[in-house]
């Protein structure tokens, strides 16, 4: 039976965790008593004749032997070893439980698409639903000994009403050197095709809904039977089980009161009772024993699951559903909240001060802003104020991308003059897919957009309608000619390409 204590773990308490060391049932104490009495007496009897038995010599060569064996014990990795172990087995535990077959998913999709209220429809659906707490019952048989005492041969199933005679004696006809917990769940997928073809299906929807539950309860009957058939490795086991009795036989010679060799020499305190050493082994064989519980959860030990219990559950909640509360429904009403805009459940005297609390709304919900006004005025963002890069920025920009306009770039340290660009006649810049066909009437040169040549612009002469252009001016070099970026447009003309 499954030792449950988490009612008392309920509430954090002073000494809560205390009260639970002096429960018997499921301790570790019961499981661990006899190692620890057999340990205690040996210790004692090596004692014993180390005080009592062994001469000077023997007893200074005991000594040796004695400082040997605690040095050695240092060597082995017992955290590691057990600490890994213990961890795959738990996980390995937890897996199994899950995997036991629960039918609540199915018997909800056969109650509510196998229809029928009259002795045909009823026998259907009650019949689906055994099939499958039969396919259940074998394989629980198969690998819980609980389960197995409670029904140990298929006459014992027969008469616990799982199976009909008849379907004993076809269950029997199928020869198969293999375990047969499967057979139910095929009968199940018949007489589920049947159905349909019978229209107590209606669609096709319904019955690959319903084989899709039947599946995945399959599934867990084959994980029940693998994770009995695979076992972890006998070679881990061994390691572990060799790694700690080793540890503590090196602990019974090396852990002994030990008089100095030197007549002089002070020696170590005499405690008679070596409370590190039975702690140790304590904490270290209660760890192994804790492996050993669980390793196969379906025995029959405190904390090893509940089989048959668990059979009775879902026999009597299945039949229930598919039967009884078909299409057995309470009146649908208004509910109490109908005219609230709110719900608000009653509180106990118990509970009443949780009404004082507040809801929970964000962790940035209490936040004290700043108080200054101007703070939390909304920033205006004009179109004439440039924004600020770095000369590195604004040149990695322009390099990457033509829709950059050029003359942030010119406003770098190095003071380069103004120089032509190309741009499209429409005001847009080139098109990145210089292989597309444009218009050659909507191509047309421009003049550089900049605060110098807008104050320039005025003292010049108008330029031809041609191209708008400007020359360098001569100081500029050759060397600053060729680092300038020059970005032109296919011209519409010969003209304009000798003009560039």
């Amino acid at each position: 039976m499954t030792v449950s204590y988490t009612l008392k773990v309920a509430n954090s308490r002073f000494g809560g965790f205390s009260k639970l060391l002096f429960r018997w049932k499921g301790s570790i104490y019961k499981l661990l008593y006899k190692e620890f009495l057999v340990f205690m007496v040996l210790y004692a009897v090596l004692s014993l004749v180390y005080r009592r038995l062994l001469t000077e010599e023997q007893k200074r060569l005991y000594t040796k032997v004695a400082q040997y064996c605690n040095r050695s014990t240092d060597l082995i990795p017992m955290s590691f070893v057990l600490g890994f172990y213990v961890t795959l087995i738990v996980n390995r535990w937890w897996a199994q439980y899950t995997s036991i077959p629960l039918p609540d998913q199915l018997m909800c999709v056969i109650s509510s698409n196998v229809h029928g209220k009259d002795e045909k429809g009823r026998i259907l659906r009650r019949t689906l639903i055994r099939y499958a707490n039969l396919s259940a019952v074998l394989i629980l048989r198969s690998v819980s000994t609980r389960v197995l005492k409670r029904f140990p041969t298929m006459d014992h199933v027969v008469e616990a009403g799982f199976m009909t005679q008849d379907e004993r004696e076809k269950f029997e006809s199928l020869h198969s050197d293999f375990n047969k917990y499967w057979i139910p769940c095929v009968w199940f997928t018949n007489l589920a095709a049947q159905a349909r073809r019978d229209g107590r299906i209606r669609d096709d929807v319904a019955l690959r809904l319903l084989m899709d539950e039947l599946n995945l309860y399959r599934a867990k009957c084959s994980m029940l039977f693998h994770y009995d058939w695979i076992s972890i490795p006998l070679v881990y086991t061994q390691v572990v089980t060799i790694a700690v009795y080793s540890f503590f036989a090196f602990c019974l010679i090396g852990r002994q009161f030990l008089e100095p060799l030197e007549p002089g020499q002070e020696g170590d305190l005499d405690m008679y009772i070596p409370l590190p050493t039975l702690l140790q082994f304590f904490f270290y064989a209660g760890w192994l024993k804790v492996a050993e519980q669980i390793i196969n959860p379906f025995g029959e030990d405190d904390d090893d699951f509940e089989t048959n219990k668990l059979i009775d559950r879902n026999l009597q909640v299945s039949l229930l559903s598919v039967d009884d509360m078909y299409q057995n429904l309470p009146p649908a009403v208004k509910d109490k909240y109908w005219n609230e805009s709110t719900a608000q459940p009653p509180y106990t005297t118990a509970t009443a001060a949780e009404t004082l609390k507040p809801s929970f709304l964000g962790s940035t919900f209490d936040m004290r802003m700043c108080e200054d006004a101007e703070q939390s005025q909304p920033a205006e963002v004009s179109p004439s104020v440039p924004r600020i890069q770095t000369p590195l920025l604004s040149r990695l920009f322009a390099a990457a991308s033509p829709a950059i306009s050029i003359k942030n770039f010119g406003r770098g340290s190095r003071g380069y003059p103004p120089h032509p660009r190309h741009l499209r006649g429409d005001g847009g810049f080139p098109s990145p897919y210089p292989n597309r066909s444009e218009d050659p009437e909507s191509v047309a040169c421009i003049q550089e957009e900049g605060t110098e040549d807008e104050e320039s612009g005025a003292s010049k002469p108008p330029m031809p309608a041609g191209c708008l252009g400007g020359t360098r001016p001569p100081e500029a070099s050759e060397t600053q000619r060729k680092e300038l970026p020059l970005i032109q447009v296919k011209a519409p003309s010969s003209d304009s390409l000798g003009a560039d």
